[in-house]
């Protein structure tokens, strides 16, 4: 449980940000500049609490992998969506591949310390 609260807590502050500042509840309307930075908040809150878990000597659990999966996923509907509309995704592509880099990183991780 305290996993799941820790996990939520950026993803409430980001959601917040895109409530104030531009009123919906949907970030993938977003234009590109807005969005990235929705974007980023969302991935700097959610990877400082998964520092924040590590120091508190936590594992990495499945909760945090359906999270890191979640904010995987709004960045690929909005690639796909960039895509389609034919604007730039440059930065989006760079900031998914190193989101996907991450998620490997804590994976094997996992798997390593299950195995010992």
């Amino acid at each position: 449980m305290r996993k799941l609260t820790i996990h939520s807590v950026p993803i409430l502050i980001s959601f917040t940000w895109l409530i104030v500042l531009h009123q919906t509840f949907n970030p993938v309307i977003l234009k590109g500049p807005d969005f990235l930075k929705f974007y980023l908040i969302l991935i700097s809150g959610f990877y400082a609490s998964i520092f924040l878990l590590k120091n508190l000597k936590e594992t990495i659990s499945r909760t945090t992998l359906y999270f890191s999966g979640f904010i995987l996923l709004l960045g690929i509907i909005k690639l796909v969506r960039g895509m389609i509309l034919g604007k730039p995704i440059g930065f989006l592509i760079i900031i998914l591949l190193m989101e996907i880099v991450v998620i490997l990183i804590f994976m094997v991780d996992d798997v390593n310390k299950k195995i010992k």
